[in-house]
């Protein structure tokens, strides 16, 4: 299997994602969870992974090792002759590549369900946990929506506007770096959602 990485600056680890058995690997909601608990933490061993998680040693193991198997984690060497830590491979992915072939299609959509579906998990959380918060918190985390009418140019440069904001962080502070963590951060998840009115007809390229 080939793995495509590109150098980015701040430390990030960039991969290029187009073969679809690699996004079905990473379209299972437990190895997301993994990943999550190893980026948090910069490494993990499968025990650490699984009390975390409240999961067997065993189920944790298997999925770790799908994950590897797809070169989405790798083992490093550990403090002592015990069990080796797993670290994340990559930091950030691009899957656009995927959507050239049906097949990679249909594997990044089962990819985007998964993700839409731990988004909503996360917001629930959130919305029973967020009372426990300091105000200022919440008065800025949580849904934000708007509806306005853009064309497609329009939509493209305030997308690639507000991924620019976002990037400066992302690049300074890789998701597996503990040390580029600035005391009191947590970790906030920024998601979103582009949706043109689907009872619409689609527009006639201009």
């Amino acid at each position: 299997m080939s793995l495509e990485y590109e150098p980015e600056s701040g430390g990030q680890r960039r991969r290029r994602i187009s073969d679809p058995l690699a996004l079905r690997a990473l379209a299972h909601p437990l190895r997301r969870r993994l990943m999550g608990v190893v980026g948090r933490l910069g490494e993990a061993t499968t025990a650490t992974a699984a009390r975390e998680l409240g999961i067997s040693h065993g189920l944790a193991s298997h999925h770790m090792q799908q994950l590897a198997k797809y070169g989405f984690v790798e083992q490093v060497a550990g403090k002592d002759h015990r069990e080796r830590p797993w670290r994340l491979v990559a930091t950030s992915y691009d899957w656009k590549e995927a959507n050239a072939t049906a097949e990679g299609t249909a594997a990044f959509d089962m990819l985007d369900q998964t993700l839409a579906e731990g988004v909503l998990d996360n917001f629930l959380a959130w919305q029973q946990q967020r009372k426990n918060w300091p105000q200022p918190w919440r008065e800025h985390a949580g849904r934000h929506s708007s509806t306005v009418y853009l064309t497609q140019a329009e939509t493209a440069g305030l997308t690639e506007a507000i991924d620019a904001l976002l990037l400066r962080y992302v690049n300074e502070r890789p998701i597996d770096d503990v040390a580029s963590r600035p005391p009191g951060s947590v970790p906030v998840d920024f998601t979103l959602f582009v949706l043109p009115a689907i009872a619409d007809v689609p527009p006639e390229e201009a």
